[in-house]
Order: structure tokens, then sequence, then C-alpha cells
């Protein structure tokens, strides 16, 4: 009989920790004006423009999906539409100056909720952590910070 692949096992904790993760940012947020979800719409506009499509693939969610999340920042002045200078059937989406500042809200009552829940740790599980974020950076596929 042959060993359970260990990845397997590895993958099945890391999946349940990062749904634990998912959930109590939710609910540590959950008295904000925008939802988690909406959120990260946010954050991904915060660079520049994006396409409707480009936004739908990045959060893996059908166009129809995307198109009413931006609806309703668009209706809380969040966000605006506009057009690709290169093809003007491409609609683009861009943060407005409020979606900004509520961007920055959001992001640092998040930070300041995670930053608590840090201090719980030791200093041996806090530097455990911290080298845990190069391997992160790679299993995600971003390039980690500069």
């Amino acid at each position: 009989m042959t060993d359970p692949d260990p990845g397997q096992d590895l993958a099945e904790e890391l999946n349940r920790r990062l749904r634990e993760v998912v959930l109590m940012l939710r609910r540590a947020s959950a008295d904000l004006p925008v939802t988690s979800q909406q959120g990260t719409v946010l954050a991904s506009l915060e660079h520049g423009p994006m396409r409707m499509s480009a936004l739908a693939d990045e959060h893996g969610v059908r166009l129809p999906t995307m198109t009413a999340q931006i609806d309703r920042l668009v209706r809380d002045g969040l966000v605006a539409r506009g057009r690709d200078a290169a093809d003007a059937r491409v609609v683009t989406v861009r943060l407005t100056a409020r979606g900004r500042e509520r961007l920055r809200d959001t992001r640092a009552r998040c930070v300041a909720f995670l930053a608590g829940r840090l201090a719980l740790l030791t200093h041996d599980q806090r530097v455990a952590l911290a080298a845990a974020l190069p391997a992160l950076d790679v299993l995600f596929g971003s390039p980690g910070p500069p």
C-alpha cells in the first residue's frame, strides 16, 4: 500500500485555514459600508482602470456577475465606467476619489484587525509566519513585495 501524497494533506489543511481567514476577515468587516467582495474589486482597481472582462477573470466570476457588482459600486459613487481608448466597444472601470477613500479606510480597518490578531502570537510564531510569506507569494502566483 502506498503512502498518501503528503501534498494532499497539506493542501487540505491550507484550504481549511484559508477558509477560516476569509470568514474571519468577513466578520471583522461586516459593519463596513462595502462588502468584502466589493473591497476586493476596489483593490483590483487601485493601480488604474481595468476592463470589465479582466475584472471578471481576476475574480473568477462570469461577466454578468461582475457587471452586477460594478452596478452597485457605480450607484454608490465608488467606481465609474469608461471606454477603452483603443476600442470604444470595451467597457472599463476605474476608482473614483470616493472609492479610493473607501478602499483606504477598509484596508486600514482590516490591517488593524490583523495586527491585533498577530499581537496574540508569540514572537517565534510571528517570525515563522513572516518566513512563510515568500512561499505564499509563490503559491499564489504573485511576485511578492519589490
